[in-house]
């Protein structure tokens, strides 16, 4: 026993099994920690708002997400592979981060310009006054200014794997926000209360994770034309899929919002807060795999391999995920309140459109941190032509229907990345 013990103790893969179990743990332990704080304000918010004033938030943060792709517009993704080529020298690194918040800022603008009209006729379409349209959207201007240098300011620390840090930050900015929230929403059950509740620790989290990253990237660097050249081919690339996606990646909310109701739109959002704990994974994910991903050495075989490992990870999760809201659905639900009970179909429903975005996602974010976009011309292509057709078979009314051409839509985007991938990664040429 005790040689076998030896042996394993000095067996090549024994201090790598080590190291990532505790880098697993640590990101896993903290992240669940951050969700169930982001979780009990999501519940507070779901059961203190009124259905109407909660299918106003709802709209809000669809828009605040729309708002943050349009302002990235590939500069996270051009950022991250020009920083996985540099991660070691903090001067350079400092310079590709610098460039890539220039950029974002400039693009914030056209962001504001075009978001900011839709969210007002959409408050408007349900039945929001003119002052509490406006108050909503006055609301979303300091979680949107946080967006914009939030992720890129992630991007050190995370290259570095300086896990313990963010997660700190994280948890502290979590808390904050639920003590906010419920010194807020309690006494005024307003939805602009309820988002500029969450504004405000944002920019506050951002303010402590410059600090962290400034032991990683000398942000006094100015922007570089060499590295904003490199960064907008990316760009160039992912742009008008990130546009389209804008809508795509919150189909079941645009859906409903012009052939639903105000009600079915406060159904989608209370259920969607339910699998937002997948953002959990999503989370390990990304800062922890993602941007190892990107350090890898261009070697066709390995880079394969590991992909197929990720893949056969996320299937097996989505199917455990999907089993357990099968058996308790109505447990699940108990959770949301009375106002939401009776979705026993729509809860598995919008969980396996959840898993299958999750999918989709990470697949994306992988193929992303290599540098390899798919055509936009050959995603945005099939896809559209899939909801076309899929307008004519569905009653896009009924939340049901809704939920299904969501589902149909995340298989079809993510059996694209699978095939993507997969042919870019066994084939020299990088250009399809």
């Amino acid at each position: 026993m005790k040689k076998k013990l030896e042996k394993l103790y000095t067996h090549p893969q024994y201090e790598k099994i080590i190291q990532w179990g505790k880098l697993i743990s640590i990101t896993g332990s903290s992240q669940l920690i951050i969700q169930a704080l982001g979780f009990i304000s999501g519940i507070l918010v779901i059961r203190l708002l009124p259905t109407s004033e909660y299918a106003l938030y709802t709209l809000a943060n669809t828009m605040l997400g729309t708002m943050t792709l349009l302002t990235d517009g590939g500069i996270n993704t051009g950022v991250m592979v020009q920083g996985g080529k540099v991660w070691q020298d903090r001067e350079r690194l400092g310079v590709v981060m610098n460039t890539g918040m220039d950029l974002r800022r400039k693009f914030a603008v056209g962001s504001l310009i075009v978001a900011v009209p839709v969210l007002f006729f959409l408050l408007r379409h349900h039945n929001a006054s003119m002052l509490m349209s406006g108050l909503i959207v006055l609301s979303l201007i300091p979680a949107f200014f946080a967006a914009l240098s939030g992720s890129l300011l992630e991007i050190a620390p995370k290259l570095r794997q300086d896990i313990v840090s963010l997660q700190k930050n994280q948890i502290v900015s979590n808390i904050f926000r639920l003590i906010m929230l419920s010194g807020t929403i309690f006494i005024f059950p307003f939805s602009y209360l309820a988002i500029f509740s969450a504004g405000l620790p944002q920019m506050w989290y951002n303010w402590r994770l410059r600090k962290i990253s400034k032991a990683y990237a000398d942000l006094t660097q100015k922007p570089d034309s060499a590295i904003r050249k490199e960064i907008l081919i990316v760009v160039k690339r992912v742009l008008p899929g990130a546009i389209y996606y804008c809508i795509y990646g919150q189909i079941t909310i645009w859906l409903i919002s012009f052939f639903g109701t105000t009600e079915a739109i406060a159904q989608i959002g209370a259920l969607s807060r339910l699998t937002i704990l997948l953002s959990l994974f999503t989370t390990i994910f990304t800062v922890l795999i993602v941007p190892r991903f990107a350090r890898l050495d261009e070697s066709s075989k390995y880079i394969l391999l590991h992909f197929y490992k990720i893949q056969v990870g996320l299937l097996v999760l989505s199917a455990c995920i999907v089993f357990f809201v099968m058996i308790f659905p109505a447990q699940i639900l108990s959770v949301l309140g009375k106002s939401y009970s009776g979705l026993n179909t729509e809860i598995i429903l919008i969980t396996i459109s959840s898993c299958l975005s999750l999918c989709a996602g990470i697949t994306n974010s992988i193929s992303l941190s290599r540098g390899w976009v798919i055509s936009p011309m050959v995603s945005i292509g099939i896809s559209i032509l899939t909801q076309v057709m899929l307008l004519f078979i569905l009653d896009l009314s009924e939340t049901k229907n809704v939920l299904i051409f969501s589902i149909i839509n995340y298989l079809i985007a993510y059996l694209m990345l699978l095939i993507y991938f997969i042919g870019k990664s066994t084939s020299k040429k990088y250009n399809i």
